[in-house]
């Protein structure tokens, strides 16, 4: 089982070892385009992996800070009082650069930027670019994909 992501179609797409699609979905990436470098704000591209699962069992918008839950779960007062926060909701899937030099060690590491597939907003439009460089989905859809996906599934993210 593998994941590509497409920052020009803006969807992920599930597929098993023999090519078949199993699921796809659209998703936000960076608005800022595609990109490695720490502080660029961009989705980076290359061979990764799922490194670790984080979420699992938590309610529908619990949201995360630094991986962990705050105990707050997202609703209209959350999003009123916080226009500007960029959200991290419901499950987090944390990739790892597999490509030295690319998007793995030194100011090009993706695991050391922070870079997840994580839940967002149901009112966060997908099919768009819009994140700070993680890759955005709506809860229902990243609790299915987080429940089919093992730890150190393959994810390959390109511009095609």
């Amino acid at each position: 089982m593998r994941i590509h992501i497409s920052i020009a179609r803006q969807s992920l797409t599930l597929v098993d070892d023999a090519g078949e699609v199993l699921r796809a979905y659209p998703v936000s990436t960076a608005a800022k385009g595609a990109g490695e470098t720490v502080g660029s704000f961009c989705t980076p591209r290359g061979k990764h992996l799922i490194r670790a699962k984080i979420g699992a069992g938590a309610a529908a918008n619990t949201v995360f800070v630094a991986r962990r839950p705050t105990g707050e779960v997202y609703g209209r007062e959350l999003a009123e009082r916080f226009p500007k926060r960029d959200w991290i909701l419901t499950r987090i899937l944390w990739l790892s650069g597999c490509e030295p030099g690319r998007n793995r060690l030194g100011e090009v590491d993706t695991m050391r930027r922070y870079v997840y597939i994580h839940g967002s907003p149901d009112t966060t439009p997908m099919g768009r670019p819009g994140s700070i460089g993680c890759i955005r989905m709506h809860n229902a859809e990243i609790v299915e994909l987080f429940d089919l996906v093992p730890p150190y599934t393959p994810v390959e993210i390109s511009e095609d």
